[in-house]
């Protein structure tokens, strides 16, 4: 067995026997607070207001195809398979990524079982869920709920490859990495620690004479062929747009101490800590060459280096480490599991109960908030402004629409657009007049339609004017104002023109080339 501290009792394959374990960390008492948590998540996917991205998502999910603008399309393929079992609803939009959660709390409990023991494998359950990215975030659908589980179960693959030493388990990891490049381009990285652990793990070095290590990287290719299509297609929009972010412009430290905060702050800051602790050790055990520190080490570095690298010319969004949180929990259950002798191994399993119960704490606010704001005074500051008050708004221009005799709903930026289509593409189309090539996977709208006069709605900041406008459409006036609110707390102003004769017989940009 790989990995197992010197110090278990009652080793058994595959780790400490159950009656040796506190309550908290045996399988039935984790499997019960794993099921009540998807519960409770699927509650607030039922009832909390859409963000911005996510009702961008629906319409993906509407019009499944190989591939979008900006990710590849497992988002869309989770979306498209909730909304056909649950309908076009939050619940139905966002199932599959709930259940994700669940999934790779599972995966990752067997990782754990099999690298190290029991005891770690129950701590990293507990850590995985006591994340605020993976605990609060996996409400929400979007790539990295199919990115993080994806990419957990390639390494459980590798876990299973490590302590059976049947090479059929490559297969697996091949499978899981394919379907990881069709949720983000971010599992190329796994791709390159896989090879680094081939090279630098003793235990796994036999692999390269295995046909099935070069079937599973041939499974890989053939599984995202069809989104190497769909960019091939549409002059390799995608690739252009998330590749491109990886050419620096500069070079700056400014970001840097942001990254590190996103990520200590994500992983639940006391997890951090137990992390940090852990990581050394996995480091030690890596470098000398035993195969579960190996396993986790070497996998995760090309994608810790390469975000090291961003953050030195730009902003590193705190959702794109997510497919490193697992890790993140193995290596905190870790030290949990197996604490250091100073100061005392009370301290350190009240430290991990602390963070265990802080992170869950902190998920139950956020459930609470998304469905019953608890925060109306800040809710200009507050990143859970962008999912309210949309209901109100859609009503409004239902009014306006019916005011003004319009046909459809003009908007230039698609977040808004998104928005707008979850309120009202149920009663008349709207439609996004610039950046066609988002809408790529559907079809273009009926020139008829949008000869007729329309509804153009924009944020307030991003006000075109009548003068921009005028470039569109021959007839244009300003005719009304319009407040969103979160709990009467006004977030943000609309501003809205009927618009009518679009010059050239369209009013909108071509879908080629890219704006």
């Amino acid at each position: 067995m790989a990995g197992h501290g010197s110090n278990n009792e009652a080793i058994q394959p595959g780790g400490t026997a159950d009656d040796a374990l506190p309550l908290w960390l045996r399988p039935l008492p984790l499997a019960l607070l794993v099921a009540a948590l998807t519960a409770l998540r699927l509650l607030v996917a039922a009832k909390a207001g859409l963000a911005e991205d996510e009702a961008y998502y629906r319409l993906w999910g509407l019009f499944p195809v190989a591939g979008y603008y900006d990710h590849p399309p497992m988002v869309a393929w989770f979306a498209f398979l909730g909304q056909s079992l649950f309908g076009d609803t939050a619940f139905g939009l966002r199932f599959l990524s709930v259940l994700s959660a669940a999934i790779g709390s599972a995966a990752i409990w067997r990782t754990g079982l099999l690298l190290y023991g029991a005891r770690e494998a129950g701590y990293a359950v507990l850590f995985l869920n006591a994340s605020l990215l993976i605990g609060a975030g996996s409400v929400l659908a979007t790539p990295d709920a199919a990115s993080v589980l994806f990419w957990g179960l390639a390494i459980w693959a590798l876990a299973e490859l490590t302590a059976s030493e049947n090479p059929g388990w490559w297969l697996a990891v091949g499978l899981f990495a394919g379907l990881g490049l069709n949720a983000k381009y971010s599992v190329l990285f796994l791709g390159a620690g896989i090879v680094l652990y081939l090279v630098f793990v003793p235990q796994a070095r036999r692999w390269w004479g295995a046909w099935q290590l070069w079937a599973s990287g041939l499974l890989a290719i053939v599984l995202v062929l069809p989104v190497i299509g769909w960019n091939a297609a549409h002059d390799w929009a995608s690739f252009t747009k998330q590749f491109g972010r990886a050419v620096p412009e500069g070079w700056s430290t400014r970001y840097l101490p942001e990254f590190v905060g996103a990520v200590v702050g994500l992983a639940n800051p006391l997890v951090a800590v137990l992390a940090g602790i852990g990581l050394a050790r996995i480091a030690r055990a890596a470098l000398r060459g035993e195969a579960a520190g190996g396993l986790l080490l070497w996998t995760s570095l090309p994608f810790v280096v390469y975000l090291l690298a961003h953050s030195l010319h730009s902003r590193v969004q705190g959702n794109w480490p997510a497919p490193l949180f697992p890790v993140i929990a193995l290596a905190a259950a870790l030290i949990a599991a197996r604490p250091p002798a100073w100061p005392g191994a009370r301290v350190w399993q009240r430290f991990s109960a602390i963070a265990i119960a802080l992170g869950l704490a902190v998920s139950l606010i956020v459930y609470v908030h998304a469905v019953m704001p608890l925060t109306g005074a800040l809710a200009r500051k507050d990143p859970t402004h962008q999912i309210r008050g949309w209901p109100e708004i859609g009503s409004e221009l239902r009014r306006l629409a019916a005011e003004q005799e319009v046909a459809w709903i003009a908007t230039d930026a698609y977040g808004l657009n998104a928005q707008l289509a979850w309120q009202l593409d149920r009663v008349m189309p709207v439609e996004q007049v610039d950046q066609r090539i988002r809408y790529a996977m559907r079809p273009e709208p009926d020139p008829g339609l949008v000869a007729r006069p329309a509804l153009f709605v924009a944020q307030e900041r991003r006000d075109p004017g009548t003068e921009r406008l005028s470039a569109r459409f021959a007839e244009v006036e300003r005719i009304a104002v319009l407040t969103r609110r979160s709990d009467g707390t006004p977030v943000e102003r609309l501003v809205v023109y009927r618009v009518a004769e679009p010059h050239a017989g369209t009013p909108f940009d071509p879908v080629y080339p890219l704006p």
